[in-house]
Order: C-alpha cells, then sequence, then structure tokens
C-alpha cells in the first residue's frame, strides 16, 4: 500500500538508516557537522503498534475496497489485515465491511462528490483495552447503526465508543469539526507512563505508546528541569509533553492551533489532578509573542511542531525570550536541521541529538534535540 516502504530491510538496518537520514539532514541543511548523534532508538516488537488507523472506503466497478491509498495515488488497496496496526482492527474492518454490504451503505465518491460513507477511523487504548470507532460521513444517515454497534459489542473487547463524524467538504483531510456520538461518550482513555489522557476523534494523540513514553521521556530529560524552572510548550496537542513536564516544573504554558485539543489538554490536566498548567488556543506563531509580551516568561522551551516544523515568528520570540534550554521533538529532520540552524546562528548550541523510531517500517522518525543559550 505504500505505508511500509522499508519493511523488507533487516530492523537493525532500518535503525542505521534513520540514524543517517537525521545526520545526514543535520549536515546538509544544517551546516551541523559536529552535533553528537545517538543511534536510534527501536522497538523489541516492531508490529502491531499503531494506536490509530485511517481506512479510506470506495466502490469500484460494484465491488467494495476498504483499506489503504496506492502510493502516490487515491486508488485503494483493499487489505484484511494490517501487520503494523493494533489486532483489534482486522476485526472492526471485517465487521463494518459486512455491515456495508448487508445493509447497503452508500459509498463516496470523490469525484461526484455523492454518497456517504467516506472514512473509518479506529483508535485503540492500548494500556486502558478502550476502543473507538469513527465513521466519517457526508451526512448523519448511516441507516442501522443499532445493529452494527451490537455486533461491535459482541466481537470486539473494549469496544466504548461509535462516533459518526461529519465532513462535506470536497478535501483531502479526512475528519470534519462535528462529531455526533452514537454509542458511549465519544472518547477513550490511554496511559503513557503513570499519566492518563482523554482522546476524542479530533484529538492528535501519538500513534506508538510504548516508543512514545521513550520519546517524552527524553525530552525530559533533555529539559533537565529543577526547582522553579517554568517552560513553554508549543505545538502541545492535548497536553501530552506539558503533562510530562508539569511533573518536574514549577509551571508550563502550552499553546496549540486546535481548539478541541486544548479542550482535551484542560481536561487532561484535571484528570491527573495537576494544577501548575495554563493552556492558550492560537497560532502559535501570534499567541507565543503575544503572551510573552504579557508577562508570560520561561528559562525552558519545549517545541513539537508539524512536518513544517517551527514559524520563524515562534523561533524569533523564543531568542528574545533568551530561555536557558530549548528542546525540539521533531517528526522531520529536513525541517529540524533548518530550525537548528536558525537558532544557532541566533545564540544556541545544538547539543545533542537522539532519534526515536516511532515508526517501524516506514522512513519516518522522530528526534529530540537540545540547544543551550551561549
Amino acid at each position: 500500500c505504500g505505508g511500509c516502504q522499508i519493511q523488507e530491510l533487516d530492523y537493525q538496518k532500518q535503525l542505521d538508516l534513520k540514524t543517517n537520514i537525521v545526520k545526514e539532514d543535520l549536515k546538509r541543511i544544517g551546516g551541523l557537522e559536529d552535533v553528537q548523534v545517538f543511534d536510534t532508538i527501536g522497538m523489541e516488537k516492531p508490529f502491531r503498534y499503531r494506536n490509530k488507523a485511517q481506512f479510506p472506503v470506495q466502490m469500484e466497478d460494484g465491488k467494495l475496497k476498504i483499506g489503504f491509498y496506492r502510493k502516490k495515488s487515491h486508488d485503494i488497496i483493499d487489505i484484511d489485515k494490517c501487520l503494523i496496526q493494533d489486532e483489534k482492527n482486522d476485526l472492526i474492518i471485517d465487521i463494518i465491511r459486512k455491515y456495508i454490504e448487508e445493509e447497503n451503505i452508500s459509498i463516496y465518491d470523490e469525484k461526484s462528490h455523492k454518497g456517504i460513507l467516506r472514512h473509518i477511523v479506529t483508535k485503540v487504548g492500548f494500556t486502558s483495552g478502550q476502543v473507538m470507532v469513527v465513521l466519517v460521513a457526508t451526512e448523519d444517515r448511516l441507516k442501522n447503526l443499532d445493529r452494527l454497534i451490537e455486533n461491535l459489542k459482541d466481537q470486539v473487547e473494549g469496544f466504548t465508543s461509535l462516533v459518526v463524524n461529519i465532513n462535506k467538504d470536497k478535501t483531502n483531510v479526512i475528519l470534519g469539526l462535528k462529531n455526533i456520538n452514537k454509542y458511549g461518550n465519544g472518547k477513550i482513555v490511554d496511559n503513557i507512563g503513570d499519566l492518563k489522557f482523554e482522546i476524542s476523534p479530533l484529538s492528535f494523540f501519538q500513534v506508538n505508546p510504548i516508543q512514545t513514553e521513550i520519546l517524552y521521556n527524553k525530552a525530559l530529560e533533555y529539559a533537565d528541569l529543577k526547582e522553579g524552572d517554568r517552560v513553554f510548550d508549543i505545538y502541545c496537542g492535548i497536553g501530552t509533553i506539558s503533562l510530562f513536564l508539569a511533573q518536574k516544573a514549577e509551571f508550563v504554558y502550552g499553546v496549540e492551533i486546535v481548539e478541541d485539543a486544548i479542550k482535551d489538554a484542560r481536561l487532561n490536566a484535571k484528570l491527573n489532578g495537576m494544577d501548575n498548567l495554563e493552556f492558550f488556543v492560537g497560532k502559535a506563531e501570534e499567541v507565543v509573542p503575544e503572551i510573552y509580551k504579557e508577562g508570560k516568561k520561561a528559562n525552558v522551551v519545549v517545541v513539537d511542531p508539524p512536518r513544517k516544523g517551527c514559524d520563524e515568528r515562534v523561533l524569533d520570540t523564543i531568542v528574545e525570550m533568551e530561555p536557558d534550554r530549548v528542546v525540539y521533538v521533531s517528526c522531520n529532520p529536513s525541517t529540524l536541521a533548518r530550525d537548528l540552524r536558525y537558532l544557532e546562528d541566533r545564540g544556541y548550541r545544538c547539543e545533542k541529538v537522539q532519534p526515536v523510531d516511532l515508526f517501524p517500517h516506514s522512513v519516518h522518525v522522530e528526534t529530540v534535540a537540545l540547544l543551550s543559550k551561549l
């Protein structure tokens, strides 16, 4: 399907490849040749690690296809199992496939923009065992959902939530903004380390919880928090890293553009009995300079931006704030290298970089970098 580009490669060789990708990007894009890059931290069992799956649905010549897009196309490879997804997904897809066929459910066609069911999204709590199924549809008109709910309840251990997500737009974005709970409360709970998190359909939650704990502990180690330290967590999502930091910091300010994620972040702070956090919703490049001008300051900054990296205004505010340490969590080594160069040219030194394999069998690699004020 194009998802596991390097699955045929020996796993140790995959890790070596990822270490080299990070080293090469730092050198080629960032001109950072003397930075210590550690070996990529891999998994003991690099299969069945994903807690979230997104399956597009398509009709082709009267045949139902549920699976993943073929590389660089919108043709669906029909699948009955995926070796990097939680095994419960194989069963869920089988149950939904039968439901679609037996109830003759209308399938969305992205060329004509007609039809109802677009995607199936699943979220599985690795520690809680709770399962959420999200049916992405153009309208709330999926018939006989009670029958599907009963089948999921009977056959899928931990099934706790069925949500219909409405997405009417002509777009490649999978989820719309409106969720309708058909069964359960539209959330699942999961843990990373000792912390508990509520996850809703629109929440961003790392897809590999085992490696996420390693990644976040590394970020916490690099932050090297002491009594009295205040932290900015920029691009904070549902507050996963914020809560890790708040265990050691005096106070944490989290910033995130997705309003639902910030609602979840506030709930997650309450869920874990933490009150030394404050969350702000909006574009990082607008909110961070604003709250800094209002007098909110930090001596440690953590950033975990999307693939495009940090907005330049965010980096400029960090430079102006002059924190002792910046911890940069990245899902894209090339934008990481670019942003590290920008900070190096403005009074920071990149001390060390630790790649972590969150996506075995793909070419993606997560990285944690530590910068110190010169």
